[in-house]
């Protein structure tokens, strides 16, 4: 699972290490989360086969995901991509899907918190739904769940224990520290971080959000330039959905043409 893709710079970071990195790892699926791919802000058609071209195979998303308009007809029709699934009924798109792999077949699931992100349908009871529904499927779950609050995320991990392989936390760019295998089974991070521009704030130019934050005006965010970083975990899932490792990634390069 790769952290959110930041802009242009994101989306050539990713096209340059996934390979190796999809070697080293021996991965049989890639997720990222995308809804900010596209300028650092949303996604469009061009952007999100840019990414799966690069050979990530399936696009999660998030509050940000609605920025472009064409999102809402891509959403529809795209059978890789998704948006987070408590969004009410007749949001474009949809929250969940099953690919077959080499190892199988795998569920993606993509909900969005609450607290501090809007008023959703509620992410606790819709993960109910929708992991009853993937596990007569398969037992092997990936859940992005793409939330502000700390506490939300770590509620989900503990919700989901044993139901799921992995909880995985997207939205805040800051990868955290605290990856482990809950008692049941799930592997759990609060936040896997973001892949893109490491020297802005957040994958942002800095001046911009300084002086947003010193003045109290708006102003005009624009992806930040120079270092980039990915961003990522890596799991190992047993064929009955316990997952039986996770590892943080974190890569450090100078700027990507």
């Amino acid at each position: 699972m790769i952290g959110d893709i930041c802009g242009r710079p994101g989306r050539r970071l990713v096209r340059a290490l996934l390979p190796e990195l999809r070697r080293q790892h021996g991965a049989d699926l890639v997720v990222a989360n995308g809804e900010n791919s596209a300028g650092g802000v949303g996604i469009t058609a061009d952007v999100a086969e840019e990414i799966l071209q690069a050979g990530v195979d399936v696009l999660t998303g998030g509050n940000h995901t609605w920025h472009n308009r064409e999102a809402y007809a891509l959403l529809d029709g795209h059978p890789r991509l998704l948006r987070p699934a408590n969004y009410p009924a007749g949001a474009p798109g949809r929250g969940a899907l099953t690919m077959d792999t080499s190892a199988g077949r795998i569920g993606i699931l993509n909900l969005q918190g609450r607290v501090f992100m809007g008023e959703l349908d509620d992410p606790f009871r819709t993960a109910d739904e929708q992991v009853e529904s993937l596990r007569r499927e398969t037992p092997v779950i990936l859940v992005d769940f793409h939330a502000e609050a700390t506490s939300e995320k770590i509620a989900m991990g503990w919700h989901l224990d044993g139901r799921v392989s992995a909880v995985i936390g997207t939205h805040t760019h800051v990868q955290t520290a605290d990856e482990r295998i809950l008692p049941q089974g799930t592997a759990y991070i609060t936040d896997v971080g973001m892949t893109g521009p490491r020297d802005g704030i957040i994958g942002m130019d800095r001046q911009s959000i300084l002086e947003h934050f010193l003045t109290g005006l708006p102003v005009r965010f624009t992806v930040a330039r120079g270092a980039v970083q990915l961003n990522g975990v890596a799991l190992e899932v047993d064929g009955d959905g316990r997952a039986r490792h996770i590892e943080r990634i974190q890569v450090v390069r100078g700027a990507v043409e």
